[in-house]
């Protein structure tokens, strides 16, 4: 089985009081768009998106559409908690593909691209580290070792890195001027 995994668990506290992921882009919710991407893609059997702060908000106001929403109540110790806690959810996949609640224009083109690259193998825009990543069986167990706020990165290793920036853009939003600039992005399709 190959699953996906939206790491949607932190507080996003740089973004103000309201939860970020709520924040409206194109008529919707944030997290709906990175869970819309995730879910076009058939090829994942299952897609999982952790929740921690906010949660009950997310819950009642996010369309997880054919996402299983977990929630990790350990997320307050950083995104390597949530990282592990959406492994477990997926137990038994052989290759789990990671994207985050935050980065709303990562594309389902760019997860479908990822689907065949081994295990290690993450996206860059123009050169810059990004999601998703693909992790395999010697990542998840690595997991194990992981704290704090360390999500995969260095589990990666020398995997492949795959120039996405043609697709798509793999901005993060942790800010009110992020989200303004995603808004704004010259080419952005939502």
């Amino acid at each position: 089985m190959i699953g996906g995994l939206i790491l949607a668990a932190g507080a996003g506290t740089r973004f103000g009081e309201r939860p970020k992921l709520l924040a409206e882009l194109d008529g919707r919710p944030m997290l709906e768009h990175a869970i819309g991407a995730q879910c076009a893609v058939a090829e994942l059997e299952r897609v999982v998106v952790v929740l921690g702060a906010h949660a009950q908000e997310l819950l009642a106001q996010v369309d997880f559409m054919r996402a299983e929403p977990v929630v990790c109540r350990e997320w307050h110790r950083g995104q390597a908690a949530s990282l592990r806690h959406g492994v477990a959810a997926l137990e038994g996949a052989s290759k789990v593909i990671v994207t985050l609640g935050d980065e709303p224009l990562v594309s389902s083109q760019v997860i479908a691209r990822l689907m065949s690259e081994p295990p290690g193998a993450r996206a860059v825009y123009d050169g810059r580290p990004g999601h998703p990543v693909v992790l395999g069986a010697e990542q998840i167990r690595a997991l194990s070792v992981l704290t704090g706020d360390r999500g995969a990165r260095e589990l990666l290793g020398d995997g492949p890195r795959i120039e996405c920036a043609e697709l798509c853009s793999g901005r993060d939003v942790d800010t009110p001027e992020d989200l303004e600039a995603i808004r704004h992005e010259d080419g952005a399709v939502l």
